[in-house]
């Protein structure tokens, strides 16, 4: 191609957030994720295509993009396919509808995720499927009877998926245990990260700002999961959550996000696709991104982020202080203080991440004013639009050239980032 067009996201909107088992348990990925698209719909009219993810697996689908807009009664000719890359989904989703956006016919994305941990499919063992398959495919009553006996009590398992890396067997909270004690990080500072979380999704609740991005499912109007009455002395009182016996535990259930339902929606779009949405919709314009993976074996499971933002930063010539707004997805309080501590630190900027450019002090106070996944919630599918669609209403607010990174850490040791700017 000659030319690409400027890539541009524009806020889109959410189901409320909500702990697992609780007000949204009766809903799937697809029935949380249809009123979502229709919403988005009655904004933007037909999409050119449309890029859905979720994380947690089921059988009862493969292409849940294409499923949730048929059920949303879209035009069937639009073009949907699915995505995933863990908790980074929705982001990789937008990264990739902005390599597609090309003005010649492709102008407007339609991109978001979803997470039903309440509806979570178990399967068999590959063993029991493998002579289930055996069982139905015996054409005689003593082929069948032979199969039987075949059976092995060891088979007769059910999986059940759990939030833990296949590759090392730990949990994403029991690696970022293992990242909290390398970087020495306190449970103190840790509780402070998730009091403010809290603290500022209330707050940003109570200023109506996320009124016109948060549309009502069922009775459920608002997140569950922001506490106003949470307290530093409250989240003091709580137990280490996954290093329950060394005494050295500082991840607890308070500085943690918690299981979550939720799915949410983003637009993608050239300036043409912007002109079909309506005027009032927040917008910013693409800079760049960073699609990051390490070497989770010798790495911390959720550290890409530390060293995709600096190259990220480096690759324009910014520092720190040139951003004036982060939004940093919090899977848990220390691996956010994780990356803030390697981003500040030499050695690691210049042996890991390969920056040599000195980019200052980490501007603390500029992150996530809004609230973020501590308090706010985390469906692992949903996230990447939510964080990036309440970036783009804030970043929108700001003076003209503010400039926001918007950084997510994936389970698998890979991480997703992208630098916008009010335009």
């Amino acid at each position: 191609m000659a030319s690409k067009p400027d890539i541009w996201l524009a806020a889109g909107v959410r189901t409320p957030f909500a702990k697992v088992d609780g007000p949204l348990k009766g809903y799937d990925a697809i029935a949380l994720s249809v009123p979502v698209v229709q919403a988005m719909l009655s904004q933007g009219g037909r999409p050119d295509f449309a890029i859905w993810g979720t994380v947690i697996p089921n059988l009862t689908w493969s292409n849940i993009a294409r499923e949730v807009l048929l059920d949303a009664g879209a035009d069937p000719t639009i073009p949907a396919f699915s995505t995933i890359m863990a908790c980074s989904t929705s982001m990789i989703g937008v990264i990739e509808a902005a390599g597609m956006i090309d003005g010649r016919g492709r102008d407007l994305a339609l991109v978001g995720g979803v997470e039903s941990m309440s509806k979570v499919q178990i399967g068999a063992s590959i063993g029991f499927s493998d002579w289930l398959k055996g069982f139905q495919s015996a054409k005689t009553p003593g082929a069948r009877l032979a199969q039987l006996g075949r059976l092995k009590p060891s088979d007769l398992k059910l999986w059940i998926p759990k939030v833990a890396n296949r590759t090392t067997g730990l949990s994403m909270g029991e690696h970022t245990e293992i990242t909290a004690k390398e970087w020495k990080l306190s449970r103190a500072d840790q509780d402070q990260i998730a009091f403010e979380s809290h603290q500022h999704a209330v707050a940003a609740w109570e200023a109506g700002f996320f009124d016109d991005l948060v549309i009502p499912i069922g009775d459920l109007k608002r997140d569950t999961i922001p506490r106003k009455d949470s307290t530093l002395e409250k989240l003091a009182k709580l137990a280490p959550a996954f290093d329950k016996t060394s005494g050295q535990g500082t991840l607890t259930a308070g500085n943690s996000s918690p299981l979550t339902d939720g799915a949410a929606a983003i637009w993608v779009a050239s300036k043409a696709g912007l002109a079909r949405l309506p005027a009032k919709t927040p917008r910013v314009k693409v800079v760049d991104y960073e699609v990051t993976s390490i070497d989770l074996r010798h790495e911390g499971l959720l550290m890409a982020p530390a060293y995709g933002v600096p190259r990220l930063l480096a690759r324009n010539g910014l520092t720190y202080a040139d951003i004036g707004l982060w939004e940093i997805h919090e899977a848990f309080a220390a691996q956010v203080l994780s990356h803030i501590a390697a981003w500040e630190d030499e050695a690691f900027r210049r042996t890991k991440a390969g920056v040599e450019t000195d980019l200052g002090k980490f501007p603390r106070e500029r992150m996530n004013p809004t609230g973020g996944s501590l308090a706010v919630g985390h469906p692992f599918g949903a996230t990447g639009a939510r964080i990036l669609s309440q970036a783009v209403k804030e970043l929108a607010t700001r003076p003209k050239g503010e400039k926001a990174i918007v950084s997510i850490c994936a389970d698998g040791g890979q991480g997703t980032m992208m630098l916008l700017e009010n335009v």
